[in-house]
Protein backbone atom coordinates (compact mmCIF):
# COMPACT_ATOMS: atom_id res chain seq x y z
CA UNK A 1 0.00 0.00 0.00
CA UNK A 2 1.91 3.25 -1.11
CA UNK A 3 0.21 6.52 -0.37
CA UNK A 4 0.96 10.14 -1.44
CA UNK A 5 0.75 13.67 0.32
CA UNK A 6 -2.37 15.45 -0.80
CA UNK A 7 -1.97 18.13 1.42
CA UNK A 8 0.71 18.82 4.31
CA UNK A 9 0.11 21.79 7.70
CA UNK A 10 0.33 24.78 5.88
CA UNK A 11 -1.58 23.22 2.81
CA UNK A 12 -4.26 22.41 5.13
CA UNK A 13 -3.91 25.76 7.26
CA UNK A 14 -4.35 27.81 3.91
CA UNK A 15 -7.23 25.64 2.96
CA UNK A 16 -9.00 26.50 6.67
CA UNK A 17 -8.27 30.21 6.39
CA UNK A 18 -9.90 30.38 2.07
CA UNK A 19 -12.93 28.32 3.96
CA UNK A 20 -13.29 30.74 6.73
CA UNK A 21 -13.38 33.73 4.52
CA UNK A 22 -15.42 32.05 2.37
CA UNK A 23 -17.85 31.70 5.15
CA UNK A 24 -17.60 35.20 6.28
CA UNK A 25 -18.55 36.29 2.73
CA UNK A 26 -21.38 34.69 3.11
CA UNK A 27 -22.61 34.48 6.61
CA UNK A 28 -21.41 37.88 8.06
CA UNK A 29 -21.44 37.91 11.63
CA UNK A 30 -23.29 34.03 11.57
CA UNK A 31 -26.09 35.69 13.47
CA UNK A 32 -27.92 33.35 11.54
CA UNK A 33 -26.27 30.73 10.65
CA UNK A 34 -25.07 27.71 12.55
CA UNK A 35 -22.42 24.96 11.96
CA UNK A 36 -22.79 21.18 12.32
CA UNK A 37 -19.91 18.81 12.33
CA UNK A 38 -20.85 15.33 10.87
CA UNK A 39 -19.55 12.80 12.97
CA UNK A 40 -17.23 11.12 13.32
CA UNK A 41 -14.47 13.00 11.39
CA UNK A 42 -16.57 16.23 10.13
CA UNK A 43 -15.89 17.12 13.56
CA UNK A 44 -12.38 18.18 13.75
CA UNK A 45 -12.86 20.47 10.52
CA UNK A 46 -15.87 22.35 12.67
CA UNK A 47 -13.77 22.45 15.24
CA UNK A 48 -11.18 24.43 13.75
CA UNK A 49 -13.29 26.57 11.72
CA UNK A 50 -15.12 27.86 14.49
CA UNK A 51 -11.43 28.56 16.56
CA UNK A 52 -10.18 30.37 12.78
CA UNK A 53 -13.65 32.18 12.86
CA UNK A 54 -13.39 33.63 16.97
CA UNK A 55 -9.93 34.18 17.16
CA UNK A 56 -8.31 35.10 13.91
CA UNK A 57 -11.70 37.05 12.40
CA UNK A 58 -13.51 38.42 15.70
CA UNK A 59 -16.39 36.64 15.46
CA UNK A 60 -18.09 35.65 18.54
CA UNK A 61 -20.83 33.09 19.37
CA UNK A 62 -20.89 31.02 16.68
CA UNK A 63 -23.22 28.27 17.13
CA UNK A 64 -21.07 24.54 16.94
CA UNK A 65 -23.05 21.08 17.23
CA UNK A 66 -22.32 17.58 16.20
CA UNK A 67 -24.42 15.27 14.22
CA UNK A 68 -24.13 11.45 14.01
CA UNK A 69 -25.88 9.90 11.22
CA UNK A 70 -25.16 6.05 11.89
CA UNK A 71 -28.55 5.13 12.23
CA UNK A 72 -29.70 7.28 9.18
CA UNK A 73 -27.59 6.04 6.92
CA UNK A 74 -29.71 3.63 3.68
CA UNK A 75 -26.79 1.25 4.28
CA UNK A 76 -26.29 0.43 8.00
CA UNK A 77 -27.96 -2.57 8.35
CA UNK A 78 -25.80 -3.92 5.25
CA UNK A 79 -22.64 -4.43 7.78
CA UNK A 80 -21.87 -7.26 9.21
CA UNK A 81 -20.25 -6.01 12.35
CA UNK A 82 -22.25 -4.08 14.82
CA UNK A 83 -22.06 -0.23 13.90
CA UNK A 84 -20.75 2.11 16.55
CA UNK A 85 -23.21 5.38 16.83
CA UNK A 86 -21.66 8.55 18.13
CA UNK A 87 -22.86 11.20 20.06
CA UNK A 88 -25.66 14.30 18.51
CA UNK A 89 -24.61 17.34 20.65
CA UNK A 90 -26.74 19.99 19.13
CA UNK A 91 -28.17 22.55 22.04
CA UNK A 92 -29.85 24.73 19.67
CA UNK A 93 -33.24 25.04 17.28
CA UNK A 94 -32.36 24.88 13.50
CA UNK A 95 -35.71 26.56 12.85
CA UNK A 96 -35.21 29.14 10.07
CA UNK A 97 -31.66 29.32 10.71
CA UNK A 98 -28.64 28.53 8.04
CA UNK A 99 -27.13 25.17 8.39
CA UNK A 100 -23.69 24.40 7.17
CA UNK A 101 -23.29 20.89 7.30
CA UNK A 102 -19.23 20.20 7.50
CA UNK A 103 -17.51 17.24 6.92
CA UNK A 104 -13.46 15.83 5.94
CA UNK A 105 -14.11 13.89 2.82
CA UNK A 106 -17.64 14.48 0.16
CA UNK A 107 -17.65 10.75 -1.31
CA UNK A 108 -21.16 9.28 -2.53
CA UNK A 109 -23.03 11.91 -0.70
CA UNK A 110 -24.43 9.09 1.24
CA UNK A 111 -23.63 10.83 4.59
CA UNK A 112 -24.77 13.78 3.73
CA UNK A 113 -27.97 12.45 2.59
CA UNK A 114 -28.21 10.99 5.72
CA UNK A 115 -27.51 14.23 7.35
CA UNK A 116 -29.80 15.77 5.60
CA UNK A 117 -32.63 13.77 7.14
CA UNK A 118 -31.35 13.71 10.61
CA UNK A 119 -30.97 17.25 10.86
CA UNK A 120 -34.89 17.69 10.60
CA UNK A 121 -35.05 16.59 14.39
CA UNK A 122 -33.93 20.23 15.52
CA UNK A 123 -36.48 21.88 13.01
CA UNK A 124 -37.19 23.23 9.45
CA UNK A 125 -33.96 24.92 8.78
CA UNK A 126 -34.18 28.22 6.15
CA UNK A 127 -31.02 26.60 3.91
CA UNK A 128 -28.53 24.16 4.20
CA UNK A 129 -24.80 24.39 2.95
CA UNK A 130 -22.16 22.11 2.72
CA UNK A 131 -18.80 22.16 3.51
CA UNK A 132 -16.02 19.92 3.35
CA UNK A 133 -11.94 19.71 3.08
CA UNK A 134 -11.59 17.20 0.45
CA UNK A 135 -13.95 17.10 -2.69
CA UNK A 136 -13.90 13.51 -4.17
CA UNK A 137 -14.90 14.88 -7.28
CA UNK A 138 -16.07 11.20 -9.73
CA UNK A 139 -17.46 9.02 -6.72
CA UNK A 140 -20.66 10.36 -6.46
CA UNK A 141 -23.77 7.94 -5.73
CA UNK A 142 -26.29 11.23 -5.20
CA UNK A 143 -26.37 14.70 -6.97
CA UNK A 144 -24.70 16.36 -4.19
CA UNK A 145 -22.02 18.89 -4.35
CA UNK A 146 -20.52 21.22 -1.89
CA UNK A 147 -21.01 24.66 -1.65
CA UNK A 148 -17.28 25.24 -0.02
CA UNK A 149 -14.24 22.91 -0.95
CA UNK A 150 -10.94 22.92 0.24
CA UNK A 151 -9.83 20.85 -2.48
CA UNK A 152 -10.98 18.37 -5.15
CA UNK A 153 -9.53 15.31 -6.13
CA UNK A 154 -10.29 12.95 -8.45
CA UNK A 155 -9.61 9.06 -6.59
CA UNK A 156 -10.36 6.70 -8.84
CA UNK A 157 -10.59 2.70 -8.42
CA UNK A 158 -9.10 1.52 -5.18
CA UNK A 159 -8.04 4.88 -3.69
CA UNK A 160 -8.68 6.37 -0.66
CA UNK A 161 -8.26 9.59 1.01
CA UNK A 162 -7.30 9.74 4.29
CA UNK A 163 -7.07 12.55 6.62
CA UNK A 164 -5.39 12.99 9.64
CA UNK A 165 -6.45 15.50 12.01
CA UNK A 166 -3.37 16.48 15.05
CA UNK A 167 -5.73 16.11 17.59
CA UNK A 168 -6.28 12.54 16.52
CA UNK A 169 -3.43 11.08 14.37
CA UNK A 170 -0.71 13.37 15.70
CA UNK A 171 -0.12 15.15 12.50
CA UNK A 172 -1.98 17.87 9.88
CA UNK A 173 -2.25 16.22 6.44
CA UNK A 174 -4.21 14.49 3.55
CA UNK A 175 -3.17 11.44 2.13
CA UNK A 176 -4.24 9.57 -1.22
CA UNK A 177 -3.78 5.99 -0.50
CA UNK A 178 -3.35 3.51 -3.24
CA UNK A 179 -3.99 -0.39 -1.92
Amino acid sequence: MSQKVLLNATEISIALNRLACQLIENHDDFSNTVLIGLQPRGIYLAERLKSLLENEYNIKNIKLGYLDITFYRDDFRRSGKPLEANKTNIDFIVEDKKVVFIDDVLFTGRSIRAALTAVQSFGRPMEIELLTLIDRRFSRHLPIQPDYRGRQVDAINGEKVKVCWKENEGEDAVYLVKS
